[in-house]
């Protein structure tokens, strides 16, 4: 038994009693020398330990590092590697301090969050995981891939999915309508859908229709997500936020005043950003357009080889290029059928493949695609929407970019102690409480007694993203000590437990 002596002051009976420590509670306020006591799956004590008598039957010595709230990543593609059975610790997520994620963004929430939750309770999970439903994944499941739009009854079979879906603990409805079938949907659609989620307190989460100059532009697809929102009468929550690609660089300036301006009409909007110059897709979904790909797969391969269609879809594609960069800003990252593509960019497998830019894209995509890091971000902007208190951190995390293993610890780096973006207390706050209030993560967020102990525990020089462009997939570096819901699943190094909880909205 270890305990703090001090008479006639209140005892705390505790499991785990962290001394020492530089406290940062994860709401923004200044850190302080403290404590922290956790009993079971909760906190007991945040503060001064000399104030009160704990008693407990193990004790940290935090002397020099933060203890903060566990990381609350609110835009990750994880659900597979959850349902795995080799990678369902997420272990790339506890080591960037994450211990919380939510699954289902960009419009490819399951359904059937009842279902969904029974497998991952019995496959046991590392982190604990929050659900949307999605706006794709049910349009798909009603209408195939098809660009129609829905008459009432299909309409109708929607609505009740996602109605199903927010009875069962789904935190909101998630768009992707860049995407297919996403993209096929019209306005009107999509503010009759996201009505079902506000009985529920849920919120509208997307990847808005254009962050580029695609379809209808940066701005026009701000003014629709605002637009569905205020129509649907449900808080806003615009995804990686960003002005993607040339035409839009220093347009974040007009982006965040229409939101401020939203704001101060009475909408909630916030967002969430990865602190990355390059984004990560598919090949197809940054060169091609998406009536080429409306209907089967079949239906898409057989336009990319119809003469009579290929001049409008090559035009399509180098234009498309133009707006990511160019050829050499577009670098092959990973599910590439022709491995010895892997590492290069497009111009140089068109050099490769001897053929011109456009054609060497078509080429892959009519062999199975490939992912692709598309350097597409200019640091004005990445900055100035990371500066507003409304947007959070996220990674967005996909195969073959660091952003899925290090963007916490990258965003630290390089905006907190490089170029001092933001002070260390609103980094956390931004990770974790903000990441909570928005979407009502009932007692996380914050060290506060009688919320859940998902705590870690980081040396502030330490906290390192080891992944990159070249080695995406390495672990970072600096937590010290994670607990999710009271138990410890790092201590020094991942321990092996799988103790986190599928977390429902209203239950």
């Amino acid at each position: 038994m270890i305990a703090s002596c001090g008479a006639k002051l209140e005892t705390i009976q505790a499991d785990v009693w962290i001394q020492n420590g530089k406290i940062i509670d994860g709401t923004g306020a200044p850190l302080f020398q403290g404590s922290v006591a956790i009993k079971g799956d909760q906190i007991v004590f945040v503060g001064q330990s000399d104030t009160v008598n704990i008693i407990a039957n193990t004790a940290i010595d935090a002397q020099g590092l933060i203890v903060s709230p566990g990381f609350i990543d609110p835009h990750t593609h994880s659900l597979g590697d959850l349902k795995s059975k080799s990678r369902n610790s997420n272990i790339n997520y506890l080591t960037q301090g994450v211990t919380t994620v939510f699954v289902g963004n960009d419009g490819e929430g399951p359904s059937d969050i009842e279902g969904a939750t029974k497998l991952l309770e019995a496959n046991k999970i590392g982190t604990n995981v929050a659900f949307f439903v999605g706006h794709g994944t049910v349009r798909e499941q009603v209408m195939s891939l098809s660009d129609a739009k829905p008459d009432a009854d299909q309409l109708d079979q929607m609505r009740a999915l996602i109605k199903n879906a927010m009875v069962q603990g789904a935190y909101g409805l998630s768009t992707g309508l860049y995407y297919s079938p996403g993209s096929f949907a019209q306005t009107e659609e999509v503010i009759e859908l996201s009505k079902e989620v506000a009985p529920f307190g849920g919120v509208y989460d997307s990847h808005i229709r254009d962050e580029s100059s695609y379809n209808i532009g940066l701005i026009e697809s701000v003014k629709e997500t605002l637009l569905i929102g205020k129509m649907a009468n449900v808080p806003v929550h615009f995804a990686h936020i960003k002005a993607l690609g040339a035409d839009v660089w220093k347009k974040s300036d007009e982006v965040i005043k229409m939101i401020e301006t939203a704001q101060s009409n009475g909408q909630k909007v916030t967002a969430d950003q990865y602190p990355w110059r390059f984004s990560g897709t598919h090949l197809e979904n940054a060169l091609i357009n998406r009536w080429v790909m409306a209907g089967s797969k079949e239906a898409y391969l057989m336009r990319l080889s119809d003469d009579r269609l290929l001049d409008k879809i090559r035009a399509e594609v180098k234009e498309n290029i133009r707006k990511r960069g160019g050829a050499q800003s577009l670098l092959v990252t990973a599910d590439c059928k022709d491995e010895t593509m892997l590492g290069k960019n497009l111009q140089e497998i068109s050099e490769q493949l001897n053929l011109s830019p456009v054609e060497a894209a078509l080429h892959i995509a009519r062999n199975s695609g490939a992912r692709v890091a598309s350097f597409n971000m200019d640091s004005y902007d990445v900055e100035n929407f990371m500066r507003q208190p409304w947007v959070m951190t996220c990674s967005d995390g996909t195969k073959g970019h660091p952003r899925k293993y290090a963007s916490f610890p990258k965003k630290y780096e390089s905006y907190v102690l490089g170029k001092n973006v933001l002070d260390v207390e609103t980094f956390v706050h931004r990770s974790s409480g903000l990441v909570a209030a928005t979407f009502g993560l009932d007692q996380r967020g914050i060290l506060k007694n009688g919320y859940f102990a998902d705590i870690i525990i980081w040396a502030p020089d330490q906290l390192k993203p080891k992944a990159n462009i070249s080695n995406p997939e390495e672990l970072s570096e600096g937590i010290q000590y994670a607990f999710v819901n009271g138990q410890i699943v790092i201590n020094g190094q991942f321990n092996g437990s799988k103790v986190g909880k599928v977390l429902l909205k209203n239950r």
